[in-house]
């Protein structure tokens, strides 16, 4: 296709105006920066595939503002403000593990920071609210954590915020900034204590006597009567809604008998099941539910959650026994005994409108 030298110097034109109406962003005056903990992680590339300094722990994403002759703190920055530890956007704070901070567990992720500002010390604040430029209007109901951290005076002046770590050991670490004569360490475990939350599937024991649990609360005439001859320590999924048995619970699969970690037998002396002799001890119990009898396994893997990767090998002996209908719904899954006779007691599991009885003979 031709064009005309017109129709050439049009396109050129348009071009150009085109050309001149993309502005991009001039250098910051508060240039943007990032604080990595470890430093070398941040060039992980480099590193050797076991290096331990290879995993980042924290990354901080900052506005490096300057001093430019200016008093900073008291005068810019002025006391019982509260400052986004920066310029331009909020501060960010990403934990890649959880932390403790001032006593509080931060979970991981990422946060913005900011601090109340004070002669002698900071009220350091880490919220889940991000993407804001500066403190004005930030919901503050969504600051996690908070802690006061003493100020310092250095001896000389830095011009420009800076951010930093230094190591303090294996499982601590201090946050430094400084800015004109001010310093701030903000110390950070990263060994925060791990607190469970409520459990939908509480655990819960049985003994058998069921009075062997308050040793301290028997009679001396009663003691021998009621010395622990079985434990068993469950974890107690509830119903819910669903229709457990052929549907949660598949026949022909493998359970834990209960929810969590693998249901513990103990017991305290040498017992029969199954027509073989098992010693005093803790084994795990799984068993494989079918429609009309449930097939229960005792097995020595008793540090495991659940039947994943179980080695057949650790399986001890196996009883089926026959399932029966309950008198009424179990919403949570229960375990209880039945005694037979003096030497003879049935651990019996039931839940929804199911139970079945594992018996156990001791000697």
């Amino acid at each position: 296709m031709k064009y005309s030298f017109l129709s050439l110097l049009f396109i050129l034109f348009t071009i150009s105006l085109v050309a001149q109406e993309i502005e991009f962003p001039v250098l910051d005056k508060s240039p943007m920066d990032a604080a990595h903990y470890p430093r070398s992680s941040a060039f992980a590339n480099y590193l050797d595939a076991d290096d331990p300094n290879k995993a980042q722990k924290i990354k901080v994403l900052y506005s490096k503002p300057y001093k430019n002759e200016r008093t900073v703190f008291g005068e810019l920055q002025k006391f019982g403000g509260e400052w986004r530890l920066g310029a331009n956007e909020g501060t960010e704070i990403t934990f890649y593990q959880n932390v403790e901070i001032g006593g509080t567990t931060i979970n991981r992720g990422t946060y913005g920071m900011f601090a109340d500002l004070y002669a002698d010390h900071w009220v350091v604040k880490f919220s889940s609210q991000r993407h804001t430029a500066g403190t004005a209007n930030r919901d503050k109901s969504k600051d996690v954590a908070h802690v006061v951290v003493m100020t310092s005076t250095t001896k000389d002046v830095r011009e420009q915020f800076t951010i930093g770590f230094q190591k303090v050991d294996e499982g601590n670490v201090n946050m430094i900034m400084e800015w004109d004569r001010t310093k701030v360490v903000l110390p950070i475990n990263l060994n925060a204590p791990s607190m469970d939350g409520e459990d939908a599937s509480p655990m819960d024991l049985a003994a058998y006597p069921s009075r062997s649990r308050f040793q301290n609360f028997l009679k001396p005439e009663e003691v021998e009567a009621n010395q622990p001859q079985i434990r068993v320590l469950y974890s107690r999924p509830q119903m819910k809604g669903r229709k457990i048995f052929g549907e949660l619970l598949k026949y022909g699969e493998m359970w834990r008998v209960g929810a969590n970690q693998t249901t513990t037998i103990t017991f305290f002396n040498d017992v029969t099941i199954g027509g073989k002799d098992l010693k005093a001890g803790t084994y795990g119990l799984f068993a494989k539910v079918n429609e009309k009898d449930w097939e229960f396994i005792i097995h020595k893997n008793t540090q495991s959650w659940g039947n994943a990767n179980h080695d057949e090998a650790d399986n001890i002996v196996s009883v089926k026994a026959m399932t029966a209908k309950t008198s009424k719904s179990l919403e949570a899954l229960s375990i209880t005994f039945d005694k037979k006779s003096d030497k003879q007691v049935d651990i019996v599991i039931g839940w929804e409108d199911t139970m079945a009885s594992l018996p156990v003979t001791m000697k």
